[in-house]
């Protein structure tokens, strides 16, 4: 057993036993309510650069396997557990938590009370953390801790050449990578020919290739970073006018920025399953990911119409244009394959002209 630490930005640290990659890291300290489904966490590449902290109190108790991977690695930064079960049911097969984040060099920790993380991140907002294994190193992270800023996240797992998925569907539409995962691509191919396009991919580009319209898809970090401002955000205003579009998460936030509305950080965001979403005179419940928001009240003479509302707090969770065929949500979409009224790609095929 090797002792290791939980640094926060607040000052406090908690000493715990390390399992996965032994070596420091730093990232944004967010915390998920799944009870399970900890290696999709783990691959969505939504979670970039974050230390995520499992409000379940025991993980690892069955094997992670490549088939529930949302992408082809693990994009966390760090993992905080209360307990880490070392011998995990064999029903699914597959290895121990503690090889497969050693294979991507992830540091876990473990002896945690992730109740009382979990309070601090509610009371006081989302926060800087790091995890280190030398009593040596806490003093120095601390004061990194407090100077570490927002980067673009989503260069980092965006694709970086234009793909094609498929042939010889009605309609091929553009994918806007700005971290989608496996789910979305495999769901989206199943209907139309598919151009994946890197986030920064230009609108003259875009629009030379003939797609009939865009998904802008989930991703990490701050859709108003400068970086999102002169690239997606600038594309998003040149095709918004003439092409349909659809945003899932960042990609929503990023479609709303573009017709001059604000995003806003949450205090600690919406991570996990059972968001309820009302839309209408329906509840849907959803699982989402996301640290940021589209601000309501700057909708006003935007052109956008929030239509959906999350039941626990009020913030914005979709919306729509009130003349273009443009729309947003939030959370994740629900696979056509698991669902008899699947909001988004029902609304999708219609405004991609896949559906009369």
């Amino acid at each position: 057993m090797v002792r290791c630490f939980l640094v926060l930005e607040d000052g406090t640290v908690l000493e715990g036993v390390s399992f996965g990659h032994e070596g420091a890291v730093l990232g944004e300290m967010v915390f998920t309510t799944s009870m399970s489904g900890y290696q999709e966490s783990m691959t969505d590449p939504a979670y970039k650069g974050q230390i995520l902290v499992s409000a379940f109190p025991m993980i690892g108790c069955y094997g992670v396997n490549e088939r529930y991977e949302m992408s082809s690695a693990v994009h966390v930064a760090g993992v905080v557990v209360r307990e880490y079960n070392a011998e995990p049911s064999d029903m699914y097969g597959g290895k121990t938590l503690d090889k497969y984040l050693k294979e991507y060099n992830v540091p876990g920790i473990t002896g945690i009370d992730t109740r009382d993380v979990v309070a601090r991140i509610r009371d006081n907002g989302v926060m800087n953390a790091a995890i280190v294994h030398s009593e040596k190193d806490i003093a120095d992270v601390k004061k990194r801790l407090k100077e570490h800023t927002s980067v673009n996240l989503v260069r980092s797992v965006s694709t970086k050449e234009i793909k094609k998925i498929g042939s010889g569907k009605k309609v091929t539409i553009g994918l806007i990578d700005c971290g989608a995962d496996r789910g979305l691509t495999e769901d989206l191919a199943a209907v139309y020919d598919v151009v994946m396009f890197p986030y920064d991919t230009g609108s003259k580009e875009i629009m030379s290739s003939k797609v009939k319209g865009l998904v802008i898809s989930n991703g990490p970090g701050d859709p108003g970073h400068p970086d999102i401002a002169n690239t997606l955000v600038k594309t998003i205003k040149e095709l918004s006018p003439s092409m349909p579009m659809a945003g899932i998460g960042f990609g929503a936030q990023a479609i709303a920025i573009a017709f001059g509305c604000r995003t806003v950080k949450m205090r600690f965001g919406h991570h996990g399953p059972s968001q309820p979403v009302r839309q209408g005179d329906r509840t849907h419940i959803t699982y989402q990911n996301h640290l940021y928001t589209v601000d309501a009240g700057s909708a006003d003479g935007s052109g956008i119409i929030i239509d959906q509302t999350n039941v626990n707090d009020g913030t914005a969770e979709g919306f729509s244009h009130k003349s273009l065929p443009i729309f947003g949500i939030q959370y994740y979409p629900m696979s056509p394959k698991y669902d008899v009224d699947p909001f988004f790609y029902n609304k999708l095929e219609i405004i991609m002209g896949a559906r009369k």
